[in-house]
């Protein structure tokens, strides 16, 4: 169900975004604290600003309220990833390549789940490729629990 409505909202807010040169980078459907939240991350080039959240969000919101895809009462943020974004789709590993990312395993490598390196991008099979300790190491997405750039200070 939670992957149906995902999809249906993204089918909803895609006509929105397209027109404003902004990219869907995920959208969650979650229920936290006993509360539901509908989520969408929004990004463009030079960045995404509060006011073309708000934009898209105004413009969502009727089209929600009309078509009225989740029966639950939900909250409705529409927002940044953030600095420390989630990897998901391959043109993430593209447009992020030579960037630093954290990386958390479901099973360990050499007795860790977590690990830290260069994103060198995907390969032809579209494996995940980084460079960890100047080691090329490929991973199965499957195999990811989750893949994001890292936050340097």
């Amino acid at each position: 169900m939670k992957k149906n409505i995902e999809s249906t909202i993204e089918e909803l807010v895609q006509p929105i975004v397209d027109a404003r040169n902004i990219e869907i980078v995920d959208i969650e459907y979650v229920k936290e604290a006993g509360q539901f939240y509908l989520r969408i991350y929004l990004e463009k080039e030079g960045g995404i600003t509060l006011d073309d959240c708000a934009e898209v969000s105004r413009e969502l919101n009727p089209i929600l309220d009309e078509k009225d895809p989740i029966k639950d009462n939900y909250f409705l943020e529409v927002c940044s990833p953030g600095l420390d974004r989630p990897l998901k789709k391959e043109k993430d590993f593209i447009r992020y390549a030579g960037y630093d990312v954290e990386i958390k395993l479901y099973k360990p490598l050499n007795g860790t789940k977590q690990l830290e390196g260069e994103l060198i991008g995907l390969t032809e099979d579209k494996k995940i490729k980084v460079v960890i300790d100047d080691n090329e190491v490929e991973f199965d997405k499957k195999d990811i629990a989750l893949i994001k750039l890292a936050v340097k200070f």
